[in-house]
């Protein structure tokens, strides 16, 4: 397994080794002490979700206020650009994100640590998506930031996505949005 650290504190990108023959190929796609050890990840996952999405789907940026959600993000069919961004007004990385590609073909996985927003885009006809939450996800406590957020400025591959009614409905990370965060994010 390597493990490549990223400019946000605690986002890692997790290369599993794949054993592949002429009969296809195996990997573990999770093991808890190996994970823990090689990787950083303090805390148990207690929920798994999987999603199935078309080319062009936008899903997020999501984030729980105050039973923040760990994510460890694998593709399993297609292809994704996937983001983490730092909506922490307390944090030094502040307004700061990451994007990586990860697709079934490369096994390639990207570890988000409570506190961030999370978010994806479809880069190939169909893709599916599972992942490890540490944290039970609650609707209540659900929040997020516009995809296309002018203060956080990500360069998605995509200029006209697809997106749910909830995601169309996000505030930006405006300066007035930040003091919300800074009363709602915990640490």
């Amino acid at each position: 397994m390597v493990v490549s650290e990223t400019r946000l504190p605690g986002v890692v990108i997790i290369e599993p080794t794949a054993f592949r023959d002429e009969r296809g190929f195996f990997l573990e796609t999770y093991h808890a002490e190996r994970y823990r050890a090689a990787a950083g990840l303090p805390l148990p996952f207690v929920q798994d979700n999987h999603s199935r999405s078309r080319r062009g789907t936008l899903r997020g940026l999501h984030f729980q206020r105050t039973r923040p959600q760990g994510k460890l993000i694998r593709v399993v069919e297609g292809e994704i650009y996937d983001v983490a961004a730092d909506v922490n007004p307390r944090s030094p990385t502040f307004r700061q994100w990451v994007g990586v590609t990860l697709s079934a073909d490369s096994f390639r996985q990207m570890y988000v640590p409570p506190a961030y927003a999370h978010g994806f885009c479809v880069t190939s006809e169909v893709a599916q998506v599972e992942y490890k939450c540490t944290d039970y996800y609650d609707p209540a406590d659900e929040a997020g930031v516009m995809w296309n957020d002018e203060f956080l400025g990500i360069d998605w591959p995509i200029a006209d996505p697809v997106l749910s009614r909830r995601d169309q409905q996000h505030p930006p990370l405006s300066p007035e949005a930040a003091t919300v965060l800074h009363r709602t994010i915990p640490g």
